[in-house]
């Protein structure tokens, strides 16, 4: 087996295992949830969503070959109805890893269904809309200024649905939703 080889296997290995170990919780979803709540037209395309799903974290490397994984809470009418596992698989030129937020929101009750119904995977040609947070730096009293974020950026509806990303740390040449899977668990009665 390759050097290349043996590092993706273990990288992958290390990924899916640490997400096993660190399964959403429902504070860690509402918590992000309020994250996104202060950014974009976030707040205006929740008002218009029959239901979300919150991925609080979501844990991405690669060289050349990548992966990633996640999990998260479902909701449907403001209330919990179940829970969600990420995973994603790249082939292509990416290098580093990366660690962020993901909500999608389910315009209609048809969008809803379809994700929770079975195996869901976003096509090649799935997009998010990236926020970050503003940050903002000064010195003395006529020194220099300096910002950055965008916490204005929009998003718009695509099939139903609408997907926003939350950076958290890392740094990755690579950054694509295609191709993630999900799998959609109910929360028992």
């Amino acid at each position: 087996m390759s050097a290349k080889k043996l590092l993706v296997s273990i990288l992958f290995f290390v990924l899916l295992h640490s997400q096993a170990q660190a399964a959403a919780s429902l504070e860690k979803c509402r918590a992000t949830l309020e994250k996104f709540r202060q950014l974009g037209n976030v707040p205006e395309m929740m008002t218009q969503s029959y239901g979300y799903a919150v991925l609080p974290t979501i844990g991405k490397g690669g060289i050349g070959i990548g992966a990633a994984g996640g999990t998260g809470c479902v909701f449907a009418g403001g209330k919990q109805t179940g829970k969600v596992s990420m995973g994603q698989v790249t082939i292509g030129w990416q290098l580093g890893g990366q660690a962020y937020s993901q909500i999608i929101l389910f315009k209609t009750a048809d969008a809803y269904n379809d994700f929770i119904k079975g195996p869901f995977e976003f096509g090649a040609d799935a997009t998010a809309v990236a926020l970050t947070y503003g940050a903002q730096a000064g010195a003395s009293t006529k020194g220099a200024s300096a910002s950055a974020g965008d916490t204005l950026a929009t998003g718009m509806w695509k099939r139903g649905m609408a997907v926003f990303t939350l950076a958290k740390g890392g740094l990755m040449y690579e950054a694509s939703i295609g191709g993630q899977k999900f799998n959609f668990t109910p929360l028992k009665n």
